[in-house]
């Protein structure tokens, strides 16, 4: 019996150069799957904001982030004030902010609540030791009196200014701002919230103003062809805060 020979397998050798060229590849498309995965699971800012056209009475509560649950409460109260026996009577206006829990806050130097332009910083390193807002006073024949940030002269009013708040979601402190109108007349106030905003995480501060804002880290997948040719794999780029002050 005679047996066929059969031709001996022999291993076929890449070239140096397309071994090369295959290895680029394969890190190329796996670097791309890593930036489809970042992009698609950013850690992202983000600030949810509501406009309103609300006229702050006796007790209005404000829920910054519509849980449920007031965070702070604004009192706006007139009051008989009898001064001295010549002059009968007068009347007291009196606006105030107040955290419904002791973790809630509200920006200011002092007792009284900061009226901040907008651009202000809200954040942990300000000092949030204001409560009252206006008060505003009148009795017979004597100059009307006022008191507070929030107070403008008789007749003119606080426009477009910012409280700043600190609150808390869960346990976990966040940062905020309301926007509000402010006209003292005599012994009365008149206050109307036009809108207000929150960070969504923690600690981060906000702009007084800022309605949006993006602080994520995106990774970006250079094409497979650069990859090859040696390009770096990933470009990272960071947003900056819409309305941020350059200082």
């Amino acid at each position: 019996m005679e047996w066929s020979a059969r031709p001996l397998k022999v291993p076929f050798r890449l070239s140096d150069s397309l071994h090369h060229k295959l290895n680029m590849y394969a890190l190329g498309a796996s670097a791309a799957g890593v930036g489809v995965l970042a992009m698609a699971h950013p850690a992202q800012a983000k600030i949810i904001y509501r406009p309103a056209n609300e006229s702050i009475g006796p007790t209005t509560f404000l829920d910054l982030n519509h849980d449920g649950i007031n965070d702070f409460k604004f009192i706006n109260t007139v009051r008989t004030s009898f001064r001295r026996p010549e002059c009968s009577q007068g009347t007291v206006g009196n606006l105030a902010v107040y955290g419904v829990n002791s973790a809630n806050k509200i920006f200011g130097q002092s007792v009284w609540a900061s009226a901040l332009p907008a651009g202000s910083y809200i954040r942990p390193t300000g000092k949030f030791l204001g409560q009252g807002m206006a008060r505003a006073f009148a009795a017979c024949s004597e100059p009307e009196g006022r008191d507070g940030f929030w107070a403008g002269g008789s007749g003119r009013g606080i426009e477009h200014r910012y409280l700043g708040l600190k609150f808390v979601i869960n346990g976990e402190i966040h940062f905020g701002w309301a926007r509000l109108n402010v006209v003292t007349s005599g012994g009365t106030i008149q206050a109307t919230l036009t809108g207000y905003a929150y960070e969504t995480i923690p600690n981060k501060r906000i702009i007084a103003g800022q309605t949006k804002g993006n602080d994520g880290m995106t990774l970006r997948p250079a094409s497979l062809g650069s990859l090859a040719a040696g390009a770096s794999a990933t470009q990272a780029s960071r947003s900056g805060e819409s309305g941020t002050p350059n200082h």
